[in-house]
């Protein structure tokens, strides 16, 4: 009864420790594999979208031909989304909520450009229909195209959050840790039960299923354990801030792009002025990121001094053209370009931390997941042993 007591503990340890290998091995693997990437290019849809209506507001105050290196930019913006969303199409499962969107998305980025075009043209001839169909894009991007990439990037989040506790697995963890104390305790048991019946002191081949046991108990758990930690670290300096800077940069690219659309529209509208008041606290808060450089705040404040002198020129003292100037100017660009170059850095150091975090979590889970149930199948072995050497002796 004891050795299939015994025995029946032995393989169910093996069988848990496993399963706890199993289910954390995959749920890391998927974590750093699929949900993270998909969270990542879901950013760089929603940035790329956004830098692009934000350059094609810029270039459009230029008049006739655009400058070559905002044309350059443009095209470059739209292609990054482009591809992202191939790339996120890939990652997505079929189905999903995440791969409607991104179906969504990519035919909402075809009528986006087909409008700038329009009114790129219409810019260059001179025409004034063209700041209609600009601020139709701009309207197209931020009330439908960003507000669907902010979706992506919310489901992305959730996948990635999902895949934390699908990486903890805490259910198979605990069961594996309740069995190996069961048949910690039933290995004790059963040597002391077989101390006082036969009188000695020590049954060696049950001893070494208890060292055995104790070895599996504190390498696997403290692997598990490990993993853990890293899993934390990897969210708290890495998938977390990666959020946070994300949408700081969206924030500050819409406010580019409001400050030029104000202009291009000539006054016929204060929307787009009132969002850039409405996002200046957010994105102030924002930048207090503790992972942005400490001159990040300043560069913003800067640019926001800027701004103010630009609307002055352009609604208090009728001078368009100067606001126009100032606000392509290398001065102003140069401020606003600091604070995006710092978050676009800063978010590139979180992505490598998070990939460091998750590599290091899942080292060491496939030696587990083989030999967990080895050294469960040695213990069950040392344990037959140990009882079938002392039921020989009473034959």
């Amino acid at each position: 009864m004891r050795l299939a007591a015994l025995v029946v503990l032995g393989v169910l340890t093996g069988l848990l420790a496993g399963l706890a290998a199993a289910e954390t091995k995959s749920g890391t693997g998927d974590l750093g594999e699929r949900a993270q990437p998909l969270l990542v290019q879901a950013e760089a849809i929603y940035e790329g979208l956004a830098d692009a209506d934000t350059t094609a507001a810029q270039a459009f105050l230029a008049g006739g031909l655009e400058p070559a290196a905002l044309t350059d930019r443009y095209n470059e913006k739209i292609a990054k989304a482009t591809t992202a969303l191939t790339e996120a199409a890939r990652l997505a499962p079929a189905d999903s909520e995440a791969s409607k969107a991104i179906h969504e998305i990519a035919n909402g980025v075809a009528r986006y450009t087909a409008l700038v075009a329009t009114a790129r043209a219409d810019n260059r001839q001179g025409l004034p229909v063209g700041s209609s169909y600009l601020s139709a894009a701009s309207t197209l991007n931020r009330e439908t195209l960003l507000p669907q990439a902010q979706s992506l990037f919310t489901i992305a989040q959730q996948q990635v959050q999902d895949g934390y506790r699908n990486a903890k697995s805490w259910w198979w963890v605990t069961f594996f840790a309740l069995s190996l104390l069961a048949l910690a305790g039933a290995l004790l048991l059963t040597q002391r039960y077989l101390s006082r019946s036969t009188h000695r002191t020590f049954n060696v081949p049950l001893v070494a299923a208890t060292v055995v046991t104790v070895l599996l108990a504190l390498g696997s758990l403290g692997l598990l354990r490990s993993q853990q930690f890293h899993l934390a670290d990897a969210e708290d300096a890495g998938s977390t801030p990666i959020a946070q800077l994300a949408e700081a940069r969206i924030l500050a690219l819409q406010e580019r792009g409001d400050e030029a659309l104000t202009l291009a529209l000539h006054g016929s509208s204060d929307e787009p002025e009132k969002r850039w008041v409405a996002a200046d606290p957010q994105l102030s808060a924002a930048l207090g990121n503790e992972f942005l450089p400490d001159g990040t705040g300043a560069a913003y404040a800067a640019y926001r001094q800027a701004h103010q002198q630009i609307r002055k020129l352009d609604a208090q003292d009728g001078n368009y053209d100067g606001a126009v100037a100032l606000a392509v100017g290398t001065a102003t660009t140069g401020k606003f370009e600091q604070v995006t170059d710092d978050i676009g850095t800063a978010l590139e150091q979180r992505k490598v931390k998070f990939t460091e975090e998750i590599e290091a979590a899942g080292t060491g889970l496939t030696a587990l997941l083989i030999l967990g149930p080895l050294a469960a199948l040695v213990i069950c072995g040392l344990a037959y042993a140990g009882i079938r050497t002392r039921l020989e002796e009473y034959r």
